[in-house]
C-alpha cells in the first residue's frame, strides 16, 4: 500500500488499552486513527532515497539531523518509504514512535499526532508512559483519556502553558532516547493544525541532547499559495539541523517493476505500457490501475477518482467551470482555445487559471497553454461531467476549432465533433486526420481515424449524402491497420466491406475489394482461399493495361506461390512486372520482382535470387515504397538464413528492423517478422542473451500478434535453459495457434522441450499432436517442413524415456517413434517432389530425426541397428548442424553421439565429444543439456584407466566391464546402467557377473569396495 494519507482507515484491533488511573487510553479515542503498522507493499525504486534518509537520520552512523522533511505528491510513496525506514531503525535497535495528522477540516484537534504517539506508547508500555508523566506532568494533557468530553475522565488542575507543554514533549523524547535512539515519524503534516505546526517548529529549532530525530512528511502538491504550511516549511528548511528530502515520481522502468511485483502473472506488454503512461510515476496510481486492469476496465477506480476529485471540490465555481472545460480538451489546452470555449472576460479567466495553478490542478505548459498536473486528474474530472455538459463543451470546442480563429488539427476537430454528435463534420475530419497521420508515418492513429469514419458511415443513407468513396476508405483503413501490425483487423475491414457490397455493384468495385482482401490475407494465416479470390478478381476486370490489372496480376502470382505452383507464379509475376513497369507503378514492380526472386530461390537459384532482391530493395527505397522495400529485405534475410549464412542474415534482419522503425512501421508485416528472425538467428548462433535483448518488449506497445511472435523467441531460450517460466507463456501463445502457424510451431517446439526435459512425455506428445493438427488445418498442408524438427524433438524424448522404461512400454514407444519418423520422411519428400532444394537447416533436422529413431530402437532393443549405423547417423547429425551453425543443437547432438561412442567401446572419442558439448552447454547455461551430460556418469577416459589398472593387477577386465563397474559403484541398478550405456539390462547383468568373478567379490557392494581399496575408484 502506498501513501494514501487519511484513506488508510484500518482500525486498531478490538482490545482496549490497559486501564491504569489517568493513563487509561480508551479504544474509542484511537479507533479513527490509522494503524500503527505502516503499510508493506513492494518497495520499488526508492533504494537510493531510503539509504539517504537512513543516513540523515543517523541509523547508518553517517550523520544525524534534528528534523527531516519528506515531501512528495499524494500517492508517490512517502508512507511506504517511511515504513522501510521504520523497519531499518527497529532492526538497528532504535525506538520508533508514529503519529498521523488527519483531515478534520475546520474541526482540527490540537496536537493530534502527539496524542497518538503518547497513546500508543501507553498501550505498549504503561510503565514508560507513567515515568514520562511523572517526570513531565504536562504530557498527561496529551493522553487520549484526558481529551474526551465525559466529565468523569476530564482532568482537573491548572492549565498548561504552551511553552511548558512544548518543553515537556521535547524532554519526554530526550528521556525516551536515554537508553536507545529515538525516531519520531509524523505523517501528513499538510493536514496539521496550527498547534501541531508550532510544536514541530519548537522541536526543529532546538537540538536534542540525546539521539532523537523527527521526520515529518507532507504532500507537496497540497501546498497552494494560501496553504498555512507553505510558509512554515520554508522557515523549517532554513533551520540548522533540518533537512528536506523531496520524493520525485518513479521512473518508467521503476513503475514497470512495480507493476510486475503487484501482478506476478504474465500481463500483455500493451497493458503494462498503458499503466506506466497513465500512472506518471505515482505508486498509488499504479496500484489502482493494476487492480482495475485485472477487472478488464480502462475507467478509473472509484477510490482513485474520488481522491483526485477532492482537488476540484476545493475550487470556487468559476475555477471549477474553467477546469472542467480544460478537461474536455484533454491533458493540455492552449490559452486562446480555452478562452474561446469558456466565454468569460479575460480578467475573470486569468484569476480562475491562477487559482487552478496555485491549487496544483493545472500547470502552465510552454508559453501559451495549460496542462493538468496529472493525466488521471483530467480523466477523473472528465468522467465526472454530466452527459449534457460534455456534449455542450465538445460542441463549443468543435465550433471554435472549425473556425479560422484558432489553429487546429483535423484529429482535434474530429474528436470534438463526434462527441458533440456532429457526424458530418466528424466523418470528414476523421478521414482528413487519417490522411495526415499516414503522411506522417502514423499508421496506428490513421487506422483509428479511418475506422471511425467507416463506423459513422454505416448508415448508407448518411454515407450517400456525404459523397465519399466508402470502398476507397475501407481499403485505406485496411492498409493502415496492416502497417500498424493489426493484420487480422486489416483483413476484416475489407472483408466486411466486401460482404456489404450490393449484388449490382460495378465489377471494378468488387475487384478492388477482392485485391485488398487477397493482399491482407497473404500477410496472415487466414481461411481465405487466395487463388479463388484472385481468380475471381481477374475475371472481373478487362484486359486493358490499367493499374488495377497490374495489382490483380501481382496478387494472383503470389497466390500461386502460396499453392507451390511455381511455373504459374513465374508467368503471372512476369506479366505483372512488365505491365507495372510500363505504367510506372514502382510498388507493384518491387512486389512482382520479389515474388520472382522467391521462386528462383525455391528452385535452387539463390545467386540470381539474391541479385534480384538487392536491386529490388534499392529501387523500392528510391521510389519511397516502404512496404515493398521491407518485404524485399525480409526475403533477402530469409535467403541468407536458408543458405546457413547466419552472420549476413542477422545483419539484413537487423537492418530491416531499423528501417521499419525509421518509417514508423515496427509492427508491420516483415518489420516485426524480421525482429523475430533476428532473435532466432541469434539463438541459433549461440548468442542467447542477445536473442532475449532483441525481443525484449519493455516500454513498447506491440499489437497482440506482434507480442506473441516475439514471446516465442523468449520461450525458445527459456526451453534451452530449462526455465519453467517458459511454460507460463504457453497459454497466451496457444490462443494464437489457430490463427498464426509460425507462433504455433515456435512455441510448440519450445513446449515439447520443456515438457520432455521435465519427464512429462505425455504432455510433450500432446503438444505435438495438437500443433500438427492445428497447423495442418490452418495451412491445408499435412506435410509441412517444420514437422521434421517437431518429430525429431519428440523422438528424442521417446528415446530418453526408453532408457528407464520396462519391457511392456518399449513396444509402444517404438510404435510411436515409427509414426513420427514416417511423418517426418513424408514432409521431407514433399519438398523434394516439388523440386525444392533443402537448405543446411533442413538437412540437419532430417539427419537428426533419423538418428533419434535409431537411438530409440537401440535403447528399446527392438529392431536394433548396428553399432556402425548408429554411430554414423549421429556423426552425420553433428556434422550437419555444424555446417548450418546451430550451436545448441550441435552440442545436444554431440552429447548423444558421445553416449553412443561410449556404448560401442570408443571411450577416448566419447570423452572428447562430451567435453565439447559440455563447454557449449556451460556457456549457454543450457541446464537440461548439462543434466543430460552429467547423467553420462564419470568420464569415458576414466573407465579406460580403470580397465588398464585392473589388467595390470592380473585381471582381464574389459573396458566395457570397467565402465559398468564405475556405475555399479555409484549405486545404479542394472536398468539404470543399461539406460546410461545404451545396452540391455540383460547385457549389464552378464557384465556384472563377470566383474564379480574377476575381482573375487561376492556382491556388487564388495566389488565396489575392492575397486576403491585398490585405488581404482575416486
Amino acid at each position: 500500500m502506498t501513501d494514501v494519507g487519511a484513506l488508510d482507515t484500518e482500525l486498531l484491533d478490538g482490545s482496549r488499552w490497559k486501564q491504569r488511573g489517568q493513563l487509561s487510553v480508551p479504544a474509542a479515542m484511537m479507533s479513527g486513527m490509522p494503524s500503527e503498522r505502516l503499510a508493506h507493499s513492494p518497495l520499488v525504486g526508492r533504494a537510493d532515497e531510503v539509504t539517504r534518509l537512513a543516513a540523515m537520520v543517523g541509523i547508518s552512523g553517517v550523520g544525524r539531523e534534528t528534523g527531516i522533511l519528506v515531501a512528495g505528491d499524494a500517492g508517490v510513496g512517502k508512507t511506504r518509504m517511511l515504513a522501510e525506514l521504520r523497519d531499518q531503525a527497529e532492526r538497528a535497535g532504535w525506538r520508533v514512535l508514529l503519529g498521523h495528522c488527519l483531515d478534520f477540516g475546520d474541526s482540527a484537534l490540537p496536537y493530534l499526532p502527539f496524542t497518538e504517539i503518547f497513546g500508543r506508547l501507553a498501550a505498549r508500555s504503561a510503565a514508560d508512559a507513567e515515568a514520562l508523566v511523572s517526570a513531565h506532568p504536562a504530557i498527561a494533557r496529551l493522553m487520549p483519556s484526558n481529551r474526551l468530553l465525559s466529565d468523569d475522565q476530564r482532568p482537573e488542575g491548572p492549565r498548561v502553558e504552551r511553552g511548558d507543554l512544548f518543553e515537556a514533549v521535547r524532554s519526554a523524547f530526550t528521556q525516551l532516547a536515554a537508553d536507545q535512539p529515538l525516531l519520531v515519524l509524523i505523517e501528513d503534516v499538510h493536514w496539521a493544525d496550527q498547534s501541531t505546526r508550532d510544536i514541530l517548529s519548537y522541536l526543529f529549532a532546538r537540538r536534542f541532547s540525546g539521539q532523537v530525530t523527527v521526520v515529518a512528511s507532507y504532500r507537496s502538491d497540497d501546498l497552494h499559495r494560501r496553504h498555512p504550511l507553505r510558509a512554515v516549511v520554508a522557515e523549517w528548511s532554513r533551520l540548522p539541523g533540518v533537512a528536506r528530502l523531496p520524493l520525485q515520481p518513479l521512473g518508467d522502468l521503476q513503475v514497470r517493476e512495480l507493476v510486475r511485483a503487484l501482478h506476478p502473472a504474465p500481463m500483455p506488454e500493451s497493458r503494462v505500457t498503458n499503466i506506466v503512461q497513465r500512472a506518471e510515476g505515482n505508486a498509488f496510481f499504479t496500484e489502482e490501475l493494476v487492480a482495475a486492469s485485472d477487472l478488464g476496465t480502462q475507467s478509473l477506480p472509484t477510490d482513485l477518482a474520488d481522491l483526485l476529485l477532492v482537488r476540484l471540490d476545493q475550487l470556487d465555481d468559476t475555477t471549477r467551470r474553467v477546469v472542467r472545460a480544460a478537461a474536455v480538451a484533454g491533458r493540455r489546452v492552449p490559452h486562446a482555445l480555452l478562452a474561446a470555449v469558456v466565454g468569460i472576460d479575460g480578467g475573470t479567466l486569468d484569476r480562475a487559471l491562477r487559482d487552478a495553478v496555485e491549487a496544483n490542478v493545472l500547470v502552465p505548459t510552454g508559453s501559451d497553454g495549460y496542462g493538468f498536473r496529472h493525466a488521471l486528474l483530467a480523466e477523473a474530472i472528465y468522467d465526472d461531467l454530466l452527459p449534457g455538459e460534455r456534449v455542450r463543451l465538445h460542441a463549443a470546442y468543435a465550433a471554435v476549432l472549425g473556425s479560422p480563429d484558432v489553429d487546429a488539427t483535423a484529429a482535434e476537430l474530429a474528436r470534438h465533433a463526434r462527441l458533440a454528435h456532429d457526424l458530418a463534420t466528424a466523418t470528414r475530419a476523421s478521414i482528413q486526420a487519417g490522411d495526415e497521420a499516414m503522411a506522417l508515418a502514423g499508421p496506428d492513429e490513421a487506422a483509428q481515424h479511418y475506422e471511425l469514419a467507416l463506423e459513422l458511415m454505416a448508415d448508407k443513407g448518411f454515407a450517400a449524402k456525404l459523397n465519399i468513396d466508402v470502398i476507397g476508405l475501407a481499403i485505406k483503413a485496411s492498409e493502415a491497420a496492416l502497417a500498424a501490425g493489426h493484420v487480422f483487423r486489416g483483413l476484416a475491414l475489407v472483408q466486411a466491406q466486401l460482404t456489404a457490397l450490393p449484388p449490382d455493384a460495378p465489377p471494378e468495385q468488387r475487384a478492388r475489394l477482392l485485391v485488398a482482401v487477397a493482399g491482407a490475407a497473404i500477410l496472415s494465416d487466414s481461411n481465405v482461399d487466395l487463388l479463388e479470390v484472385t481468380t475471381e478478381a481477374l475475371s472481373l476486370i478487362s484486359a486493358e493495361a490499367t493499374p488495377l490489372r497490374a495489382r490483380v496480376l501481382n496478387v494472383h502470382a503470389r497466390a500461386h506461390v502460396d499453392r507451390n505452383r511455381d511455373e504459374d507464379s513465374v508467368r503471372w509475376a512476369t506479366e505483372a512486372l512488365e505491365l507495372a513497369s510500363a505504367l510506372g507503378l514502382p510498388a507493384v514492380v518491387a512486389e512482382a520482382a520479389t515474388t520472382l526472386a522467391r521462386v528462383n530461390e525455391r528452385l535452387g537459384n539463390p545467386d540470381a535470387s539474391r541479385q534480384t532482391l538487392e536491386q529490388t530493395i534499392v529501387d523500392a527505397r528510391a521510389a519511397g515504397e516502404v512496404a515493398a522495400e521491407l518485404r524485399g529485405m525480409f526475403n533477402l534475410g530469409g535467403l541468407l538464413y536458408e543458405q546457413g549464412k547466419l552472420e549476413e542474415a542477422l545483419s539484413v534482419y537487423d537492418a530491416t528492423c531499423r528501417r521499419a522503425s525509421e518509417t514508423s512501421r515496427p509492427w508491420a508485416p516483415y518489420g516485426v517478422d524480421s525482429r523475430m528472425m533476428s532473435g532466432i538467428v541469434s539463438y541459433v548462433a549461440g548468442d542467447w542473451d542477445a536473442a532475449c535483448a532483441i525481443v525484449d518488449l519493455t516500454g513498447e506497445s506491440p499489437p497482440p500478434l506482434g507480442e506473441a511472435v516475439l514471446d516465442c523467441v523468449s520461450m525458445i531460450v527459456a526451453a534451452g535453459r530449462g526455465d519453467p517460466r517458459g511454460l507460463a507463456l504457453l497459454p497466451a501463445l496457444r490462443a494464437w495457434w489457430p490463427r498464426d502457424g509460425m507462433t504455433a510451431i515456435l512455441s510448440a517446439g519450445a513446449a515439447i522441450d520443456l515438457y520432455g526435459d521435465s519427464g512429462d512425455l505425455a504432455a510433450a506428445n500432446a503438444v505435438y499432436d495438437e500443433v500438427v493438427a492445428t497447423v495442418s488445418e490452418l495451412w491445408r498442408l499435412m506435410a509441412f517442413q517444420a514437422r521434421i524438427r517437431l518429430s525429431a524433438l519428440v523422438l528424442g524424448d521417446l528415446a530418453a524415456a526408453a532408457a528407464t522404461s520396462v519391457a511392456d512400454e518399449r513396444a509402444a514407444l517404438v510404435a510411436r517413434g515409427d509414426v513420427l519418423l514416417a511423418n517426418a520422411v513424408k514432409s521431407a519428400d514433399k519438398g523434394r517432389v516439388r523440386g525444392q532444394k533443402r537448405g543446411p537447416e533442413g538437412e540437419a533436422w532430417v539427419a537428426r530425426v533419423g538418428a533419434e529413431h535409431l537411438r530409440l530402437r537401440w535403447l528399446t532393443g527392438i529392431d536394433v541397428p548396428t553399432e556402425s549405423e548408429l554411430v554414423s547417423a549421429w556423426e552425420c547429425t553433428v556434422e550437419r548442424f555444424q555446417e548450418f551453425g546451430h550451436v545448441f543443437e550441435v552440442a545436444r547432438s554431440q552429447a548423444r553421439l558421445g553416449a553412443v561412442l561410449r556404448a560401442v567401446g570408443r571411450p577416448a572419442d566419447a570423452a572428447a565429444t562430451i567435453e565439447a558439448a559440455r563447454r557449449t552447454a556451460e556457456r549457454l547455461d543450457a541446464r537440461p543439456l548439462l543434466a543430460e551430460l552429467r547423467a553420462l556418469g564419470g568420464s569415458a577416459a576414466g573407465s579406460g584407466a580403470l580397465a588398464a589398472e585392473v589388467h595390470r593387477q592380473g585381471e582381464t577386465l574389459t573396458p566395457r566391464e570397467a565402465e559398468v563397474l564405475s556405475l555399479v559403484a555409484q549405486g545404479l541398478s542394472n536398468r539404470d546402467i543399461a539406460g546410461q550405456l545404451y545396452i540391455s539390462a540383460k547385457t549389464v547383468s552378464v557384465h556384472v557377473s563377470n566383474i564379480l568373478a574377476k575381482l573375487g567379490a561376492s556382491g556388487r557392494t564388495e566389488a565396489a569396495a575392492v575397486a576403491r581399496r585398490r585405488g581404482l575408484l575416486g
